[in-house]
């Protein structure tokens, strides 16, 4: 999620200049590669993509609950993976010429407040899934972590990784549901959060990352993706904003949310995403009755479109309906199940 693919120093930088002066190609490994930056861009953007369905969903813009969709899900899971991958390639780069230690110090205070910012204002903002270990928790302790796999080869590192994924199938279990270890992504139910990003299986990908650099970096020159440079518009922008994917992310979301808030003022919400709690909760009792769930679904609908009509439904929404509002709705749904044809 953040600029991890650092420059490798002032003094490679200049020694590429010097052998290119010279009528060398510069080093791949001495220098930043574009093609990262622009995988990084490109996950920035898609990470907005998801965000900004998922900011329609909670205001109630549109019908459709996007975390009820396996799509989705799995869109928000392959953003986190890349981002991850990324970051174990960048962070093995960045210490090519040896672990620099002040480099690695700042940018780890850096993703480290940003994590904390986001644990804070999500605790005002959803105090109830407020996000205390997501990507940019994930990415700050991951790099402590890989820092030994720097020196390592990917024949050692890799069994590492493939650990980590498989460990929250084969270790997952309710000792680990203490919260103090809900980080460790091995209880046996998830905590309710906005965005979780446990160690495992997510440090794993961390760790291919550092592998692919190790593998790649001894033949970057006859890679040619190493050397490749961003020249047209798009792919310039991209590098730029995988360059600052960090304040991209941070600020994105207050963004889109003022935007979307905005819209809301003016068209209100979503009647069928409105009612959808309301619906649910109907169903749910219907079919305790032992009643027909496509009768439930009619005239739990029925029942909807009458509250609609007068003034209960805005106390159906709020809780606030008393003993004579209940009786009116009730006869209400009655009527609706005499007039259903099923």
């Amino acid at each position: 999620m953040t600029d991890e693919l650092s420059r490798a120093g002032a003094t490679p930088w200049r020694r590429a200049e010097a052998d290119a002066s010279a009528g060398h190609p510069p080093a791949a490994t001495f220098q930043r590669w574009d093609v990262i930056d622009v995988a990084r861009g490109v996950a920035i953007l898609a990470m907005i993509v998801y965000h900004f369905g998922w900011d329609l969903s909670f205001l109630q813009l549109i019908e459709t609950n996007v975390l009820q969709i396996p799509a989705w899900r799995w869109f928000a899971r392959g953003i986190a993976g890349s981002f991850l991958l990324l970051a174990g390639m960048g962070l093995a780069l960045a210490h090519l010429q040896g672990f620099r230690r002040s480099a690695f110090l700042r940018r780890l205070l850096k993703v480290g407040g940003a994590a904390l910012a986001v644990t804070l204002v999500t605790f005002f903002v959803f105090p109830d899934s407020y996000i205390f270990f997501g990507i940019l928790h994930c990415i700050a302790v991951s790099s402590v972590l890989a820092l030994p796999f720097l020196r390592l080869s990917p024949a050692l590192t890799l069994p590492v990784a493939a650990f980590c994924l498989a460990a929250p199938s084969l270790f997952t279990s309710p000792a680990f549901d203490a919260p103090f270890l809900d980080w460790l992504g091995l209880g046996a139910a998830d905590p309710v959060t906005n965005d979780y990003v446990p160690i495992f299986p997510w440090f794993g990908l961390v760790l291919i990352g550092v592998a692919l650099r190790k593998a790649l970096v001894p033949r970057a020159g006859a890679w040619p993706l190493a050397r490749w440079r961003a020249r047209d518009r798009l792919s310039r922008f991209l590098v730029w904003a995988g360059r600052k994917s960090l304040p991209i992310y941070l600020l994105h979301q207050l963004v889109l949310l003022a935007l979307l808030y905005g819209i809301l003022q003016v068209t209100g919400p979503n009647p069928r995403a409105e009612a959808r709690p309301f619906m649910d909760d109907c169903v749910a009792s219907c079919l305790m009755g032992n009643v027909p769930a496509a009768t439930c679904n009619a005239v739990c609908s029925c029942t909807v479109d009458r509250l609609r009509q007068g003034d209960l439904w805005r106390k159906a929404l709020s809780g606030a309906m008393t003993e004579d509002d209940r009786t009116r709705m009730s006869r209400m749904a009655q009527q609706c199940l005499r007039r259903d044809p099923s």
